[in-house]
């Protein structure tokens, strides 16, 4: 199987995209209780891809607003932002910062450093590249679907909170996935 190129990615442009958080979503998903998933979201996100003359040679900054989460419920919300979970009073943001975007099979893997409540660890992403392609306000939008696995507590998001009988209320493993537009800078 030979790795995948941009000639192989139809309408491929190297160039400055802005993430559309509008049409993007960054999601989570952790095990509650020991028997189900809770699942997440964080409504402001941002930042900018710069695709090379071949994807490989591209790099890729984003921020989030870690009080921007959305479970759904806002009293858990309220706790999670709380110095328990997220700390969102002296950790407000989260970013990433590439350090490689490489051929995995038929897709990619991106490679990067994502820091969370200051500490900053290593992370891969796989990655997809859905699609690039005009939209009818004279411009080009790209997609891209990415996910990954973490540690909660490789990140100090540590909290214990033990059950009775055993396990925890909140798994260590946490799910990231995203759905990333971007809208490619004119001139």
């Amino acid at each position: 199987m030979s790795a995948p190129t941009h000639t192989s990615i139809p309408g491929y442009v190297a160039g400055t995209w802005d993430i559309d958080p509008v049409h993007s979503d960054v999601s989570f998903t952790v095990r509650h209780m020991m028997v189900s998933k809770v699942r997440g979201r964080f409504t402001q996100v941002s930042g900018e891809i710069v695709t090379g003359d071949d994807i490989t040679g591209s790099v890729v900054t984003a921020s989030v607003d870690a009080a921007s989460i959305d479970t759904g419920t806002s009293q858990r919300d309220e706790h999670i932002r709380s110095a328990d979970f997220f700390d969102v009073a002296n950790h407000p943001t989260w970013t990433f910062r590439s350090t490689a975007v490489r051929a995995d099979g038929d897709d990619y893997a991106l490679d990067g450093e994502l820091t969370i409540k200051g500490v900053t660890r290593p992370v891969t992403f796989a990655l997809e590249v859905n699609g690039i392609s005009p939209d009818p306000f004279g411009g080009t939008r790209a997609g891209f679907s990415a996910s990954t696995s973490i540690n909660r507590s490789d990140f100090g998001v540590d909290i214990k909170m033990p059950m009775d009988g055993g396990g925890v209320v909140v798994g260590e493993k946490v799910q990231i996935t995203l759905e990333i537009e971007a809208v490619l800078r004119q001139g």
